[in-house]
């Protein structure tokens, strides 16, 4: 019985944890490549881009300036939209 109430409880934790991890938003300023690579269709290789881009520009001034890296395109920028910001 004390198992079946721990793996519930560990269920249940888990089950309210993952929407939380979905609601975080990644500045594109300041990610690291790892959760730049937490981000839907973005891999190793994009998340590199990422900060190339930003090291080289200065930064990014919006969200929208992402389709300017190499390998994201308005569908990738749309899926990730509304989990990344510019800062602010």
């Amino acid at each position: 019985m004390r198992v079946l109430v721990a793996c519930l409880s560990l269920t249940l934790c888990l089950a309210l944890a993952v929407p939380a991890l979905a609601d975080e938003t990644v500045n594109i300023n300041e990610a690291s490549a790892k959760e730049l690579k937490g981000l839907t269709g973005v891999g190793g290789v994009i998340a590199n881009r990422i900060i190339e881009y930003r090291e080289s520009h200065d930064g990014f001034d919006s969200v929208a300036q992402l389709e300017e890296v190499k390998g994201i395109g308005s569908a990738t920028l749309d899926d990730i939209g509304d989990r990344v910001t510019a800062g602010g």
